[in-house]
């Protein structure tokens, strides 16, 4: 019977500490990572489907770390930036954070958008009314109320599975490519290493970081529950990158196969699988996309807060009073507001913006990932629960390989 017992106190102690970890994963296969994924798959099928299992451990790894440093420090990673490196620092990294994540903001209001628009709903109407709903979920409830609402929407991300398997597609093909490479060549392609580097940018993006350690804080993991946070981290990042996986395996099969190259919405690739791979198909895309953009559009505002106000000092938490935390939540207010009110500017090119943020995402994610190995390196604030020699391998390369696409892919640009 203590065998029984043992795995029953573990199994509860799991369920008290799950969410963060995956909430955060699957919050990142939003519009702006369906959309990248989606035109992976249509632009090269399966060419990109190698990045999967080494993007899958990276993820894992980083994100272990900030369950980590968030369980022992108890404190937010832009809060350890401030007292390790001076706010001077921070304050770039903020800004930089700030910069980069309303990109992403107006990315979930876009696929918020096109989404509805499928149903024959105007943004005009579509846009106003959810940021409003994304407002209350966060301004008004509390805080295991608005964790609860967050890892249900989690499970939706199931439907894209199910897209997948009904668009029929090449599963030999698509199982050799996960485990095989490309030949080289295919590195000196702009488009190709362009979209390398959205695809990493949008499955580790830097704000995953930032939000998830805050979370982990905010919902009082210590180092004794740290094991049960770790096993959460590891289940999301695993579900989140299989979803990928079948997002991109779909759009091979359907968009790819029949000649449709070129995406300009996430939206669209909804409608093009329509005629290939029946209605139902096409139904459980555009309701997954919605619901995608919905649950980003509530955390990305919910992770820039958390983390501008941790790093620059100001009180924050979904848990607090909006008098408690004035800046907290006029800052999550302002990005909602300006972040729905840019897509109904007419004329900009949106979905640029949306590809580009993703990008943006990964060139930028070596910074945040140099920081984190500094601060979880040091003996002083970690103690024993320091990196091992496997992780700091995986971190740092992780780190070089980022640095080295982004240089690769620039000097593509230089070259024409």
């Amino acid at each position: 019977m203590r065998p029984l017992r043992r795995w029953k106190s573990r199994i509860l102690l799991f369920f008290a500490v799950v969410g963060p970890g995956f909430i955060t994963a699957n919050v990142d296969n939003d519009a702006g990572g369906i959309l990248t994924y989606s035109q992976a798959g249509a632009q090269f099928g399966h060419l990109l489907l190698w990045t999967m299992i080494p993007i899958t451990v990276a993820l894992i790894v980083v994100q272990e770390m900030c369950a980590r440093m968030g369980a022992v420090t108890g404190k937010g990673l832009s809060d350890l930036i401030r007292e390790e490196f001076g706010l001077r620092i921070t304050f770039l990294m903020m800004l930089g954070i700030l910069v980069t994540n309303f990109g992403n903001v107006v990315t979930e209001f876009i696929g918020i958008a096109t989404s509805l628009e499928l149903f024959g709903l105007s943004r005009f109407i579509t846009v106003p009314v959810c940021a409003v709903i994304v407002w209350l979920i966060v301004v008004k409830g509390q805080y295991k109320s608005v964790e609860k609402v967050f890892l249900g929407a989690s499970f939706f991300y199931i439907t894209y599975i199910f897209a997948g398997v009904l668009a029929h597609p090449a599963w030999k093909q698509a199982t050799l490519a996960t485990f095989k490479p490309p030949a080289i060549h295919a590195f000196r392609d702009q488009a190709y290493l362009y979209m390398v580097i959205g695809v990493v940018g949008t499955t580790i993006a830097p704000w995953m970081q930032f939000y998830l350690q805050s979370s982990i804080v905010e919902k009082g993991v210590s180092r004794r529950q740290y094991k049960a946070s770790k096993l959460d981290v590891v289940t999301g990042c695993i579900f989140t990158d299989i979803v990928a996986w079948f997002i991109i395996v779909a759009c091979a099969a359907t968009l790819y196969i029949h000649g449709y190259r070129d995406i300009k919405y996430a939206a669209d690739a909804a409608q093009a699988l329509r005629p290939l791979a029946g209605d139902y198909a096409y139904i459980l895309f555009a309701v997954g996309l919605f619901n995608a953009s919905l649950f980003a559009a509530s955390i990305l505002p919910l992770s820039t807060a958390y983390t501008v106000c941790e790093g620059l000092g100001f009180e924050s938490g979904v848990g607090m009073k909006f008098s408690e935390a004035p800046f907290f939540y006029w800052l999550y207010t302002f990005l909602i507001v300006a972040g729905g009110a840019v897509i109904l500017i007419p004329g900009l090119p949106l979905v640029k913006i949306a590809v580009l943020s993703q990008v943006v995402n990964g060139v930028v994610l070596p910074f945040v990932l140099i920081f984190m190995l500094l601060l979880i390196n040091r003996k002083e604030l970690m103690g024993t629960y320091v990196n091992g020699h496997l992780f700091n391998v995986v971190a740092w390369a992780t780190t070089v390989v980022m640095i080295g696409l982004t240089i690769a892919w620039f000097w593509t640009l230089r070259a024409g």
